[in-house]
């Protein structure tokens, strides 16, 4: 079945016909190709826009060591790759394209990218979400080279290594007790005089001989050449200035889910997050959302992983269901 897109209402009139895809899947990361490939197993030949970044932000992590079934350890470039070409191995297909506007006010969905229109039955988004960055020189460069955003995946390669965390919330701190567990010394650097953190977590930290505390600072400038060695702090009240040596800036002073395109359209919680219910169905029928997008607890490979793979099964089983229309 065709529409006409003009006929349809997706901005001006374009002269081409566009077919309808059964599943349209908005994002590339592990919740993306997850699903990609659950929707091609399932033969909907789903068409998947991979965004700017094949891979999502696991792609950034210089080791993933982990996700279920690589026991020495792959890297997150490499990964996102295999996951790729399992997709495609049963039919996804993959358009380097990223999303511009979308209306989900009736179906077939519509979706603007940068260079086409699409309609779909289905739609499954997983964004993601992007850490927000210190925006200080340096950053970008060193990232994977002493700079990260995520513990849990780079933590074991600071053993026996001094470490910065920057941030004063319950991930921040979350984040560098865990850090203890490998890392000889974990210096917190807030930019107030108190933390935001919940109070299990302060006394945690505060009990912790591995954690000490830096008050009333920003970093503003990662020092290294290739890989981090130090960081340069400046005192927010004094305006002093020292430079600290580390090997690592770890950086948690929150994420922004990638959702904007959808503001007015789905229910979201008050940060920004697309709230699904344990099936990933959206307020909106017809449309799923899985891993960072709608998730701000785990942000893991394996759980966007899985929450792709339940979408896509869902919008499987929506199809069946309205088979008839």
């Amino acid at each position: 079945m065709e529409f006409n897109l003009s006929e349809v209402g997706l901005g001006k009139s374009s002269k081409k016909e566009s077919k309808v895809e059964k599943v349209l899947i908005l994002g590339a990361g592990p919740a993306g190709l997850s699903a990609a490939l659950y929707a091609a197993r399932a033969e909907l030949s789903p068409l998947v826009l991979t965004g700017t970044e094949m891979g999502g932000q696991a792609s950034l992590t210089h080791t993933i060591e982990n996700y279920p079934g690589f026991p020495e350890g792959i890297a997150g470039a490499e990964l996102g790759e295999l996951f790729r070409q399992q997709a495609e191995r049963f039919g996804a297909r993959f358009e380097y394209d990223l999303a511009t506007a979308v209306d989900l006010s009736q179906r077939p969905f519509k979706v603007r990218t940068y260079s086409n229109e699409y309609l779909a039955e289905t739609l499954i988004i997983a964004t993601g979400a992007s850490p927000n960055h210190l925006n200080v020189p340096k950053e970008s460069e060193l990232t994977g080279r002493g700079v990260s955003y995520c513990a849990t995946c780079d933590g074991w390669f600071f053993k026996d290594k001094k470490v910065v965390v920057v941030g004063g919330g319950d991930s921040a701190l979350e984040e560098g007790l865990f850090l203890t567990r490998y890392a000889t010394d974990v210096t917190v650097i807030h930019r107030r005089d108190q933390l935001r953190a919940g109070a299990i977590l302060q006394k945690r930290a505060r009990e912790n001989p591995k954690i000490h505390f830096i008050w009333d600072t920003v970093v503003s400038e990662i020092l290294g050449n290739g890989v981090v060695n130090g960081v340069r702090l400046k005192n927010v009240k004094t305006g002093e200035t020292r430079d600290l040596e580390t090997d690592g800036v770890f950086i948690f002073i929150g994420h922004t889910p990638n959702t904007q395109l959808f503001q007015g359209q789905l229910d979201m919680t008050p940060q920004g997050y697309i709230v699904t219910d344990m099936q990933m169905r959206t307020s909106v029928e017809g449309v799923f959302a899985a891993g960072e997008v709608m998730d701000p607890h785990y942000r893991q490979v394996v759980t966007s992983a899985g929450m792709g793979a339940a979408a896509a099964i869902e919008a499987t089983r929506f199809l069946e269901a309205h088979s008839s229309e």
